[in-house]
């Protein structure tokens, strides 16, 4: 069987995309992992059935959505096809064998050519699959191919499974169904799979490379202290020379000193010694401190530009982000920088003494020099064997690690709701079934950590072995002298750490290209605001905005749009608030305005779009309020002026007068100064949302958007706010969602929104008298008594 195509998923969310990929290139064609992450359009819980039926149609497949059992998944259904596997996950079947009749798909001038099937042998199933996670949509139906069924086939043969999380696996048929099987229809257990067939178009298609963030760009950060790598060189290399001065120092104690009895002798070559290992740990100290300050340097410059990069892109990424997986990506950076300025500068030094030594090994004697190669080659051998596997444990431990990363910060920052359902047990009991997986991948670490040591245990202990047989036959034969003998001994013994070395330095070359894949896929993503797309540098006179013919649907197959066709003048200078029943797209409108999306039809400010508007400026130029606003770990004066070095006292004290702080402020030990937990831990809601408010207020914006900004306010407080917010909001353009009438009744406008479509504008008075969607909102809602 010819080998089948594996890649390995970056990230959790990643299988379905990955399998498509590798259907892709068994067919002969090169996708991205990004291209068809965007095509299946990937959401935070991942991808759907759907997605990937059409990010498979839209780069050339024919596809198809079944449930069918396994027999006919066996017989009938072209190979390879992806097949959904566990409830949570997707991998690829790409053979079948022994189950009563085999089939396996093979490229033969780009066509496959079995016979195909009719609708009345049971292939076709209805269009709609209901699949957790979520329900699938799936394509019209089409004429697929396959083979003709056998009458009887039972449950038995080989399914050969191409799994993005765990490379190229076997099961027996009884286990995979045991995976596969998610419902019964008319008493017979069934399974859902997407049939793949590809296209003249396919093959149209022109191979995906992606610019990767390779060693090249990585060295690059090495490279910027090479002054310093010319020191650390040279004391590599005076190192070596004393280091090899050892050896014949031994041969002369003994070949002279002993033979002679020549005890000052003895006492001068000891003394040079003493001097030689003096020398050699000041060399030692000077490298280390170099190595110390290359590392920090490099570590903080990597780390640096990761994070700079992850602030350039769009904020819809982080909507598909887990937060272990970026965890684990910084984790990734931590591997490169050590192999980098410790793996990477050692084997120098390492190569350095192999060479200088394996000389003077050879002048001594060339057979024993032979025997210490050819076993240095099976000891290299050997440990390359164990590489493949190292780097299968690598990605379950990369999964395994973010899942528990991810669970683990969730368990403590939702300690309260946690507590508060009831749920210590379970929610205890799912962290340690990720602690168990954990220890079983440790375990299997160990097991093949313990069979590489062995092995090379076993070769290595048995050249010293052998070359000290050779060594002291040589001495017994007159070829060598008892000295020679015991420097030859020190020598393979100074030889012996290279080749350990070598060894690391292989083996974290491994892990730092693995780590270099996983951060390849945040590198190379096109940033929000790409350097060169051109963008207005000052905002247009006109400040009013207008959406025309707007529509956004978020990303994740068969979503239904948020918002549709939106057609909406927000006046300059004026307050328009966005009221509506909850999921109404009111929140989605506000991200839209703040460009967090990129929707269809345009939005234009002035007489400009807003699209050609940098992100940065834009807003600069706005003042939100958002119903998840984060509260940083620092004081309240620091949450207010966010990344402001210099704090306005005046903007401050402003801020914290319109937000109605004072009371509060004044009541803390330390007023403004006061520390405040992350997430606003130790102040209550209300206290929250006043600190955001005075964020925004403090930023003096042109602009300002408010998310149920004061929902969380008892009545005092909130017309205490929104009167001192209705001096503020003079001359500026104001948008708010709200749901109290207090709030939204004094709007110069009022734009109603139900489902995603805008049913009403107007003022309060002229939108009460319509008697309609907002009238019945302000009824049952603000309980209006009208």
């Amino acid at each position: 069987m010819k080998p089948f195509p594996h890649y390995r998923q970056l990230d959790q969310m990643d299988c379905g995309p990955t399998c498509l990929r590798m259907v892709a290139k068994h067919y002969g064609r090169s996708f991205t992992a990004q291209s068809l992450r965007e095509k299946a359009q990937i959401g935070k819980e991942g991808v759907s059935l759907l997605g990937i039926s059409e990010a498979a149609e839209a780069i050339g497949f024919r596809t198809m959505g079944v449930k069918i059992p396994f027999d006919k998944l066996a017989a009938e259904a072209p190979l390879p096809c992806i097949v959904h596997w566990s409830q949570n996950h997707f991998v690829v079947v790409y053979a079948i064998k022994g189950a009563g009749q085999s089939w396996m798909s093979r490229v033969n001038g780009g066509r496959k050519s079995p016979a195909p099937l009719t609708p009345q042998e049971g292939f076709w199933q209805p269009p709609f699959l209901d699949v957790e996670p979520s329900s699938v949509v799936i394509q019209p139906p089409f004429p697929p191919t396959g083979i003709k069924v056998p009458s009887q086939i039972t449950k038995t043969g080989t399914v050969y499974v191409a799994d993005p999380a765990k490379g190229l696996v076997t099961y027996k048929a009884e286990e995979f169904c045991q995976h596969w099987l998610s419902a019964q229809t008319n008493g017979q257990q069934e399974g859902v799979a997407l049939l793949l067939e590809p296209t003249p178009a396919f093959y149209e298609q022109n191979d995906e490379h992606s610019t990767n963030y390779g060693f090249e760009r990585v060295l690059g950060y090495l490279w910027q202290y090479k002054s310093l790598l010319v020191q650390l060189l040279l004391g590599l290399t005076v190192g070596s020379g004393l280091q090899l001065l050892f050896p014949f120092l031994t041969q002369s104690v003994v070949d002279v000193g002993i033979n002679t009895n020549n005890l000052s002798f003895v006492y001068l070559v000891l003394g040079a010694q003493l001097m030689l290992m003096a020398g050699r740990l000041s060399v030692e100290f000077i490298r280390s401190w170099i190595l110390l300050h290359i590392s920090t340097r490099v570590n903080l410059s990597i780390l640096s530009d990761f994070l700079i990069k992850l602030m350039r892109l769009p904020v819809s990424f982080f909507d598909t982000k887990q937060f272990g997986d970026l965890m684990q990506r910084i984790g990734d950076h931590h591997r490169i920088e050590s192999f980098l300025t410790g793996q990477t500068l050692s084997v120098l030094f390492s190569m350095v003494n192999l060479v200088v030594f394996g000389v003077v090994l050879a002048m001594f004697n060339l057979t024993i020099f032979g025997v210490f190669m050819v076993s240095s080659v099976l000891y290299v051998g050997w440990v390359t064997l164990f590489l493949r596997q190292r780097r299968k444990l690598d990605f379950k431990r990369f999964d395994v690690s973010a899942k528990n990363q991810s669970s683990l910060i969730q368990l403590i920052q939702g300690m309260q709701e946690i507590k508060l359902a009831g749920a210590e047990r379970p929610m205890r009991w799912a962290w340690e079934r990720l602690q168990t997986r954990l220890f079983r991948l440790q375990m299997k670490g160990l097991a093949l950590n313990q069979y590489q040591q062995a092995g090379a245990f076993s070769i290595n202990e048995g050249k010293n072995i052998f070359i000290t047989f050779l060594a002291a036959q040589a001495v017994i034969n007159g070829q060598l002298s008892l000295g020679a003998m015991l420097a030859m001994q020190q020598i393979v013994g100074q030889l012996n750490s290279p080749i350990e070395q070598l060894i690391g330095f292989v083996q974290g070359l491994q892990d730092a290209k693995i780590s270099l894949e996983r951060l390849n896929e945040i590198h190379t993503l096109t940033d929000e605001e790409p350097a060169d797309v051109p963008k207005l540098d000052q905002l247009p006179e006109d400040k009013g905005i207008l959406l025309k013919s707007v529509s956004f649907t978020y990303s994740g197959a068969g979503n239904e749009p948020v918002l549709q066709n939106i057609n909406l003048t927000i006046p300059e200078g004026k307050t328009t608030a966005v009221v509506g029943m909850s999921g109404s797209g009111k929140t989605t409108l506000l991200k839209l305005l703040l460009r967090f999306y990129e929707s269809k039809g345009e939005i234009r400010l002035g007489d400009a779009a807003l699209r050609n508007i940098g992100h940065a400026m834009w807003r600069e130029q706005c003042g939100v309020v958002m119903q998840d606003g984060f509260i940083f770990s620092d004081t309240i004066a620091r949450n207010i002026a966010v990344g402001v070095e210099r704090i306005d006292a005046r903007k401050l004290d402003d801020a914290v007068r319109v937000a109605n702080l004072r009371e509060f402020v004044d009541s803390l030990p330390s007023g403004l100064h006061t520390k405040i937990g992350a997430e606003g831990n130790g102040i209550s809601q209300g206290q929250r949302q006043r600190i955001l408010i005075a964020r925004a207020v403090y930023k003096d914006p042109q602009f300002i958007f408010f998310d149920e900004a004061t929902n969380a306010l008892d009545a005092t407080n909130e017309a205490v706010i929104m009167k001192n917010l209705g001096e503020f909001f003079t001359g500026r353009t104001v948008v708010i969602v709200a749901h109290r009438l207090s709030t939204v009744c004094h709007a110069d406008q009022i734009v109603v929104l139900d489902k995603g479509v805008l049913t009403e504008v107007g003022t309060h008075a002229e939108l009460v008298a319509q008697r309609g969607d907002y009238w019945r909102l302000v009824k049952n809602q603000l309980e209006l008594g009208v």
